[in-house]
């Protein structure tokens, strides 16, 4: 697969928040984006334009592991995951007005979290975070005993499949077999184990799974809420009924189109891609460690394996912690250099916040604010990690200096 470069210079290390387009995904998009057409209308352009989305729609299925009809096509991850968690919820209450608890993991990405906390606020949920270890990982035992206290009023158990910051896999089929112990559905969001990873939506069990376009190869605007036939899901928009009814509104077949190739090129070449990743990620980490000693990987170690003899960590995530530097120094002070990575932290009306990830692993505040996640993808290459670790100890002294004199009281002069 030959992609586009990213938009600027430099090494690019971004690549968990988006990646740039394919260019197998952006030919697909233009070819259908010149073409006229309402999948909704009944004329031959309609049909044409039908046929197009349901053809992806079987693309998206084959590659996940799905049933066709189980494809609900949305305008990407957050879109889905707002439909996983309150529709579930709805869809559920509506059938027992006893289900108000909702279980989700405490490291889960704000799509997961700000709606499962808007139900509380405004629809009587009540919210259980739960537990995770030092690594980010879930606490099954924690979930257990959550799961046991009165089953009868949990709608649904949303855990990640993999986490967005730190790169640790979850433990999904463990999760779905003890809540479907208790008849309990469970949502995973998928968005960045898909093309790293393996992910089979029946072969894991879960009952609804978020994807997205553009950390694939994909366009932004795009992406998918694969659920069960069966599963209570309510709707949480209205208009002409497309997408079972669920998710109204004119699709975008363009983008459409693109999602399924791009996603068909991530899983089909999955392996191979994984292996050269863990590879440069691997040789990061080291010049990492190398170059500033004192800098700490968090999430799990690099060569661990889970249970089930997969990678316990995404291979193409390392995520760091630099002692007496903040984060956003750092990620200005890189991108100045020509490194583009992310800080992995929330940022909320303009006041920089320490990461409810590495606060759930038990990371002090201090610590989490001088946090960097360095992400890998299609484009990278040995050359963009050379690139960091010949930047990155200048870099680390400057932020650390500027950390010293924002703590500095200051002396002398009119208040």
């Amino acid at each position: 697969m030959t992609v586009t470069d990213p938009r600027a210079p430099g090494a690019y290390l971004d690549h968990a928040a988006t990646t740039p387009m394919s260019s197998a995904a952006l030919e697909a998009y233009v070819a259908e984006a010149s073409r006229t057409g309402n999948a909704s209308s009944l004329h031959s352009a309609g049909r044409s334009a039908r046929r197009t989305v349901e053809e992806s729609r079987e693309t998206v299925a084959a590659a996940l592991d799905a049933r066709p009809s189980e494809v609900i096509f949305t305008g990407g991850g957050t879109e889905s995951d707002n439909l996983a968690v309150k529709g579930i919820f709805w869809g559920r209450r509506t059938q027992d007005s006893r289900r108000r608890r909702v279980l989700i993991s405490a490291v889960e990405h704000h799509a997961v979290l700000d709606p499962a906390f808007w139900l509380a606020g405004h629809a009587g949920a009540e919210i259980t975070l739960l537990d995770v270890d030092d690594e980010g990982r879930i606490d099954l035992d924690a979930l257990k005993a959550e799961l046991a206290n009165a089953p009868e009023e949990i709608a649904l158990v949303s855990v990640m499949w993999a986490n967005n910051e730190v790169g640790t896999v979850q433990p999904i089929r463990e999760v779905v077999r003890l809540a479907h112990q208790q008849g309990i559905p469970v949502h995973t969001d998928a968005i960045q184990a898909v093309g790293q990873v393996e992910v089979g939506f029946a072969a894991s069990g879960v009952d609804a799974l978020t994807v997205t376009g553009h950390k694939l190869g994909g366009p932004v605007g795009v992406g998918a809420l694969l659920a069960r036939r069966d599963l209570p899901l309510e709707a949480v928009s209205h208009g002409g009924g497309q997408e079972r009814g669920v998710r109204s509104g004119t699709l975008d077949g363009a983008a459409i189109a693109a999602f399924a190739v791009a996603l068909q090129d991530a899983v089909t070449h999955r392996a191979e891609r994984a292996e050269r990743l863990a590879a440069l990620r691997d040789a990061l980490v080291d010049g990492v460690r190398a170059v500033v000693p004192d800098a700490v990987l968090r999430g799990p170690d690099p060569a661990a394996t889970t249970s089930s003899g997969g990678p316990a960590r995404l291979p193409a995530n390392a995520h760091f912690t630099f002692p007496g530097a903040e984060g956003d120094s750092l990620l200005y002070l890189l991108d100045s250099a020509g490194v583009q990575a992310s800080t992995g932290s929330a940022c909320q009306a303009g006041v920089p916040q320490p990461s409810h990830v590495l606060l759930a692993m038990g990371v002090d505040e201090a610590d989490a604010r001088g946090a960097l996640r360095f992400s890998l993808g299609a484009t990278s290459t040995r050359d963009d990690v050379d690139r960091l670790l010949e930047a990155l100890p200048q870099v680390a002294d400057r932020a650390r200096a500027a950390g010293l004199v924002s703590t500095r009281p200051l002396t002398g002069g009119a208040a």
